[in-house]
């Protein structure tokens, strides 16, 4: 039995509702997101049970439904439009970024080509957090194949046969040997386990901290997790908490592209593109995104 709750949310002038639905678009089996051309539907856990979260666009609105395995009682209509504002990144303030940087001599021209582009993002931080461990060191597509089994070892799914990506305690719970299973790495497998049980034992508060969003407290505390280093954090900030201040100066993807705005016959550095990105705080992080969908990078 599933309850279904709706809620439409209008959306500003040039907003680009193609760039969400190539962010979920990235696992071709569609185990757990569905995408069409104005259409996304995600299995995720909503307090805890299965859920089929779908968003369909309209030239100027959206309309979220939310449709949870085995309530009684309808879901709670603000959290959701809080949900569905928050991953469609309409809490962003772009047009004080776009004003600022429009008339820049290599950002102005992207910015112009991509107006109104947001930042997509997970449901929270968790997901966030773990498809960024997940992915380090390796290609987009074997990350994805990766985060396709972890979903699928977690075994939760919605009655619209939809899997849904899993909680903390969901993955707390699965073994070592299962995780291997899955593909994951020693080194992998300690790292979400850990982020895991210090999520779900509440000793990493990460729903509290999207609200509050206290920067030097989550990267400290992020950072003391084995694993979890300073391009993991910067880009579980952007994707999962809407931080659009983070450097991602560490970003492979962020220094080709910059490479090739730049027209730079030498590879860009880390601490070449830190000192290019520090000139636009406090929308770094939102700048890179610019260079990402330079490159078509929707996968990240």
């Amino acid at each position: 039995m599933s309850d279904a709750l709706t809620v439409a949310l209008p959306l500003p002038r040039h907003y680009r509702p193609q760039d969400v639905l190539a962010f979920h678009r990235r696992d071709a089996q569609a185990v757990a997101e569905r995408v069409d051309d104005n259409h996304l539907e995600k299995g995720l856990l909503w307090s805890g049970l299965p859920a089929r979260l779908s968003i369909h666009f309209a030239p100027d609105a959206a309309r979220a439904t939310l449709e949870v395995d085995g309530r009684t009682r309808g879901a709670d209509a603000v959290r959701l439009e809080s949900l569905a504002r928050h991953m469609l990144g309409l809490n962003q303030p772009i047009e004080a970024f776009e004003r600022r940087h429009g008339r820049h001599p290599v950002l102005g021209g992207l910015i112009r080509r991509q107006r109104g582009l947001r930042v997509p993002l997970t449901p929270g931080p968790f997901e966030a957090l773990t498809w960024a461990i997940t992915g380090q060191q390796i290609s987009v597509s074997a990350a994805v194949s990766l985060r396709r089994r972890l979903i699928e070892a977690c075994g939760a799914t919605h009655s619209s046969g939809l899997k849904c990506y899993p909680d903390a305690a969901r993955i707390a719970a699965l073994s070592a040997d299962a995780m291997r299973a899955a593909g994951f790495s020693n080194a992998k497998t300690q790292t979400l386990q850990t982020l895991a049980r210090l999520v779900a034992s509440g000793e990493l508060p990460l729903d509290a901290w999207a609200v509050a969003l206290p920067v030097d407290e989550i990267t400290t505390a992020l950072r003391s997790i084995r694993g979890i280093g300073p391009w993991t954090v910067s880009y579980a900030l952007l994707r999962g908490f809407g931080f659009l201040d983070g450097s991602l100066h560490g970003d492979v993807a962020v220094r080709n592209s910059l490479q090739r705005q730049l027209d730079e016959p030498e590879r860009i550095g880390e601490a070449q593109a830190r000192e290019w990105l520090e000139p636009f705080a406090p929308w770094r992080a939102l700048t890179a995104a610019h260079l990402w969908a330079a490159l078509s990078m929707a996968s990240y």
